[in-house]
């Protein structure tokens, strides 16, 4: 069995250890059994990427959620404004990610987060076609999302 499968037949235990099949009794048990698989490590042998792997993918969904508020407040002072200051550009950007997973989750987290919109992938899946509502340096967002959200998505799928 891997790691996930060990952690949520723990999470699944504490739930019935404790009579409450809650989310929250579910998540503080699947956090619980993350905790437990990781001091047991050596014992029973669990892959190291696992943990690292988890580490990641919280840092993303930490990351995203910044993400997500600070353009909510850009994008809402910009609606208030008497005259906006948005400039929207349709913009490429070269892909690092590979696999059609990888894709869909850089192109969910970039429409999900207000001010861009993911419009196309090229058919070779080498390129990104993204709307930026505040693009005024194009070569500048497009580092941007290399660096931020491409990259991100990269560390928590790639050992």
């Amino acid at each position: 069995m891997n790691a996930f499968v060990y952690n949520l037949v723990l999470a699944f235990c504490w739930a019935a250890i404790t009579g409450d099949f809650s989310l929250a009794s579910l998540a503080f048990g699947s956090v619980l059994g993350f905790f437990a698989l990781w001091i047991s490590q050596p014992l029973i042998g669990v892959e190291k990427f696992y943990f690292l792997r988890v580490w990641r993918i919280t840092r993303l969904a930490v990351y995203f959620i910044w993400e997500l508020i600070l353009s909510s407040i850009k994008v809402a002072w910009d609606v208030i404004r008497p005259r906006p200051r948005n400039n929207p550009r349709i913009i490429e950007v070269p892909l690092d990610v590979k696999s059609d997973l990888e894709i869909l989750i850089l192109t969910n987290l970039i429409s999900l987060t207000p001010g861009t919109l993911s419009v196309d992938v090229t058919e070779d899946r080498r390129t990104l076609i993204v709307h930026a509502m505040f693009a005024d340096d194009p070569e500048a967002e497009v580092a941007n999302l290399k660096s931020g959200m491409e990259r991100m998505v990269l560390e928590a799928f790639h050992p």
